[in-house]
């Protein structure tokens, strides 16, 4: 559900451009909404996944994007107000946030108890959820349906889902994050705990891979569709076609991705993904045809699955403080998604959309070369036990 939300904002973006008239560095300050207030979610994850468990945070976070995803049809069609977007898109992206943290952690957990590399399958499941709602909106465009149609639909689906959904999670929180309740009653000493971790440099070398690879996933979420419209000057049903190559792409990476990681080690893997995502990244920006821009979006997609998950895992490998690591690298992953936007949609204005993904693909090298970070720390899993 939180990928189908992400799906249906990104594959938007060109309507909503053009519903409220505005320029591409507009787009690129409304995201900016969205993507400070999912580090806001990452900050108060770990307290309230201490308070609430992870049954409860995952329901009150979803019920946000839902919410904020109404705010945004509405402002962006029945309004036509910039301004109720980015409070949508800040709702939206709150709630994204929170849940990301939370599913992580919990993820990392189930990974433990499995004694095998699943987290790379966990994220699938949200890329999954972003290949369906980019096809929706695809069919969307084409059939011309209101975009505040399309967005009450799928707020209705994600908050019925997740009501759902959530019944079959565990009420209970996990051992890692009794023993950080424990530790920590106030929010002060709670607060304490979490910064504390931000002085183990291994965890800042594993948040450059997720930097950069965020940079790469998410990009691709906000500027694809416009890219391929602008930039290359193509429909805007192809722009959203193309992003569902992207995504989908993303999630045949992480669907596989598993046993590649316990076969070849994290650090091969993570190498392997930085080539083909910067070779997929340069292809698609000087493609000169749609069939180019296909294989470009394909090896970018599976070039950009694995960062993110991959450095979920690595930054869990400490029995200690687990939830407060994960919060940390995905707070430092999110802040791809806080600067990007904006950072991206100014130099658009300057150069043009194109151009300015050159900036991504110079973060994805630097994601490769601190692949060695991501080592695994204990003896690797045999897939047969």
């Amino acid at each position: 559900m939180s990928g189908l939300s992400m799906a249906t904002w990104a594959a938007r973006v060109p309507t909503i451009k053009a519903n409220l008239d505005i320029t591409t560095g507009s787009i690129g300050l409304l995201v900016l909404c969205m993507s400070a207030c999912s580090v806001v979610g990452l900050i108060v994850a770990p307290m309230m996944f201490a308070r609430l468990g992870p049954r409860r945070s995952m329901l009150v976070s979803l019920l946000f994007v839902a919410v904020g995803l109404v705010v945004i049809g509405l402002g962006a069609a029945v309004f036509y107000t910039p301004a109720l977007v980015g409070i949508g898109l800040g709702l939206f992206g709150f709630g994204n946030g929170s849940c990301d943290v939370v599913m992580n952690v919990e993820a990392a957990d189930v990974e433990k108890h499995l004694k095998r590399t699943v987290m790379p399958l966990m994220h699938a499941c949200f890329s999954g959820g972003t290949v369906i709602g980019a096809g929706i909106a695809a069919l969307t465009e084409l059939l011309h349906i209101s975009l505040i149609a399309h967005a009450l639909v799928m707020a209705i689906v994600i908050a019925g889902t997740a009501f759902v959904a959530v019944r079959f999670v565990p009420s209970r929180v996990t051992s890692d994050t009794q023993e950080f309740a424990r530790k920590n009653t106030g929010w002060r000493q709670k607060l304490r705990a979490s910064l504390a971790v931000w002085a183990d440099l291994r965890l800042l070398a594993i948040g450059v891979i997720i930097l950069g690879m965020a940079f790469a996933e998410g990009s691709a979420n906000d500027w694809v569709a416009l890219a391929v419209v602008d930039g290359h000057e193509m429909m805007e049903s192809a722009g959203a076609g193309i992003l569902a190559v992207f995504l989908t792409a993303m999630t045949v990476g992480r669907v596989i991705g598993g046993p590649f990681l316990d076969r070849f080690g994290r650090v091969k893997v993570l190498v392997g993904c930085s080539v083909s995502a910067v070779l997929g990244l340069f292809l698609f920006i000087i493609a000169p045809s749609l069939p180019l821009l296909v294989i470009g979006a394909i090896l970018w997609g599976l070039g950009a699955s694995l960062g993110f998950p991959v450095g979920m895992s690595a930054a869990a490998d400490s029995p200690k403080d687990a939830a407060a690591r994960v919060s940390a690298v995905a707070i430092i992953g999110y802040c791809a998604f806080l600067v990007g936007p904006p950072l991206i949609g100014l130099l658009a204005d300057h150069i043009g959309l194109l151009n300015a993904l050159f900036v991504v693909l110079g973060l994805i090298v630097f994601a490769g070369v601190a692949s060695p970070a991501a080592r695994e720390r204990s003896v690797r899993i045999n897939p047969a036990d």
